[in-house]
Parts: C-alpha cells; sequence; structure tokens
C-alpha cells in the first residue's frame, strides 16, 4: 500500500464557516505524522472526518485503502481513536474497559485476554489492571485510552491532543509511549497538537494548520531551516515604528523579516550572535529605540508567525469551536 492516508481536497463547513478548507494530504505506512496548529485551527474536524465521525462536505479521503464515505465501516475496522475529552467508564476496571472494547470489535475470549496482556504491558499499566479506573490519575486514564485504542490492532491511530492538561512530566511519559508503540505495532499515527514541543519531538512531519488551511508541510527540521539563520527579537520602545524598522533592514539587506507582532520584530540572521551590533545600529541611526533584544535558534512557533502573522500561543475559543460546541450539545 502507497499511502495509509489520502486525502483530495476534503473540505467541512459549518454554515458559512469552512473549518477545513480543501486539504489535500498523504500519510505513508507507519509514518507519524503531526496536525499543529492553534484551537479552532480544523485539525480535530480533519481526523473527525477521517475517522468517519463526520461527513465531508466535499472532496475525497481514503484510510487505509477505504474510502471514508463508501466503505466506512472498512474504515472503522482498521483504526483506533483516541479523543480529546476521556470515553473510558471509570466505574469498570482498566481490564473490563479493554475487554469491553474487544468484543465490540468481535474479538473472541482467548484473542481479548492475549491482547488485554500485550496493550497493559506497553503502557505499563499492568499492575493496574484490576484498579477502577475512576483512581487512575489523567496520564494513567490517557494510556488506558491509548491502549484501548490498539485492542483491534488497528492499522491507523488517531491521537486528539493526547496530552491536553497533562502536567510536564506525565506528557513526556506519554510522548515516550506513543513512539514505542509506533516502533513497536508499527502502527500508522496521526497526532493532533497545538504543543510546538510535541510536534517536535514526535512527528516525523508536520502539517501547520490554520483556519481549516494547511500553511506548511514538511519534516519539523526542514521547516525550521527554511527561516535560515538564528532568530533575533527586537522589542520597540514605539510598535508604530515597526514598519519603519523593517523597511531599513529589507534595503540594508541584512536580515530577512520573519514577522511582526505586538510591539516585537522577528528577524532571521546568519550567525545571528555577530550580526547583532549592526542590526542595533541601524535603528540607532535611524532614531528607533530597541528596549530589549534575544537571540535563539528557529521554532515551530517561529514557523507558523512566519506563515500566519500570529503565535500559537495566540489561541483563544473562535467561530468554528462555538458551533463545534452548539452541535455537540445538540447531541445530548
Amino acid at each position: 500500500m502507497l499511502y495509509a492516508i489520502e486525502t483530495e481536497e476534503i473540505t467541512k463547513r459549518f454554515d458559512d464557516i469552512v473549518a477545513v478548507n480543501k486539504i489535500s494530504i498523504s500519510v505513508k505506512p507507519g509514518e507519524l505524522f503531526g496536525l499543529l496548529g492553534p484551537n479552532g485551527a480544523g485539525k480535530t474536524t480533519l481526523i473527525s472526518m477521517l475517522s468517519t465521525i463526520a461527513e465531508p462536505t466535499s472532496g475525497k479521503a481514503k484510510v487505509w485503502g477505504f474510502d471514508v464515505e463508501k466503505e466506512s465501516s472498512k474504515v472503522r475496522e482498521n483504526i483506533g481513536m483516541v479523543f480529546q475529552d476521556t470515553t473510558l467508564d471509570d466505574r469498570l476496571t482498566g481490564k473490563e474497559n479493554l475487554d469491553l472494547h474487544g468484543r465490540l470489535y468481535g474479538l473472541d475470549g482467548k484473542t481479548r485476554k492475549k491482547r488485554i496482556e500485550e496493550v497493559l504491558a506497553l503502557v505499563e499499566l499492568t499492575e493496574r489492571a484490576d484498579s477502577i479506573v475512576r483512581t487512575f490519575s489523567g496520564g494513567m486514564m490517557r494510556r488506558l485510552e491509548i491502549a484501548r485504542g490498539l485492542m483491534h490492532h488497528p492499522h491507523v491511530l488517531f491521537l486528539d491532543e493526547p496530552t491536553l492538561g497533562l502536567d510536564p512530566q506525565t506528557r513526556n511519559h506519554i510522548w515516550e509511549y506513543i513512539k514505542t508503540l509506533n516502533k513497536v505495532e508499527g502502527v500508522t499515527i496521526v497526532l493532533t497538537t497545538h504543543y510546538m514541543e510535541e510536534a517536535d519531538h514526535l512527528c516525523e512531519r508536520i502539517a501547520i494548520i490554520d483556519h481549516g488551511d494547511i500553511v506548511a508541510l514538511d519534516t519539523p527540521e526542514a521547516l525550521k531551516d527554511r527561516l535560515g539563520g538564528d532568530v533575533i527579537i527586537l522589542q520597540l520602545e514605539n510598535p508604530d515604528e515597526k514598519s519603519k524598522l523593517c523597511e531599513i533592514y529589507d534595503k540594508n539587506g541584512c536580515a530577512k523579516i520573519v514577522s511582526r507582532h505586538n510591539g516585537e520584530v522577528f528577524i532571521t540572521v546568519k550567525n545571528g550572535e555577530h550580526q547583532i551590533p549592526h542590526i542595533l545600529s541601524l535603528a540607532s541611526n535611524a532614531g528607533i529605540s530597541i528596549l530589549a533584544v534575544s537571540l535563539r535558534k528557529p521554532t515551530l512557533d517561529d514557523v507558523f508567525l512566519h506563515h500566519t502573522g500570529r503565535a500559537i500561543r495566540d489561541k483563544r475559543a473562535s467561530e468554528i469551536e462555538q458551533v463545534g460546541f452548539k452541535i455537540r450539545s445538540r447531541r445530548k
């Protein structure tokens, strides 16, 4: 099989809002693929269509060779899903949750028993197999949900914000479980996240998505390398002088403007530590006061900032999220 997932201009509209806009991607079998973007960018909507939870408004998509609309039952047989919100039954034990999932997928008793032992060992929950889930920590529940998603040997596993709300230490542990299951199980993983470090640490390739559009797609290193050099951040005393300063740098050719954001100017240069005096001298000669300057290597947030003009962490509830909330509320 050439691709585990393949989409062709897949689109989803909610009334007048375009949540996913003509996205075309391909994911190879065994790949750990990331969808990175702020809340409301369209990440969850995209995987909802790929997992047959939502129907596309237009476009096509195949998962493990099966059409998500025409062969939805076949798609569901070949995928696992870990949602943003926990869907475990907290009145059952960990083993009982896994057993129920296995029964729903038609696994016989012998197969269920063997598989439960395997997936519990994979996420290091063997000793808590008989514990009631309501006694689990948030990280343990997340690990159990990942184990449940693997019960029926899926070829593709969707992880929707798998570490949302977890503390940094637990998040790092979940990262290691995800990398392990990708290698040990050989399962194709599609991960949505708004954590830059998570995407950078885990994913072989990343699609950066914003307002339903993919604005960049490549390996994490390639995305950062495209910016070129080091990132210098200049904080101006007068934010209104940003355009003037950028024109000076453009004319001088000493730096590449990445973005202007609030009262700061982001630029990239080669050998940044040696260029800072010249950068500051140009601003001083133009009568522009710089309050602070910092230097660092490019991050995925810089990539997002370059393509969208804002940082991923500048997220807030969007119109799309509000529509999604209303739709979910109607279902209850």
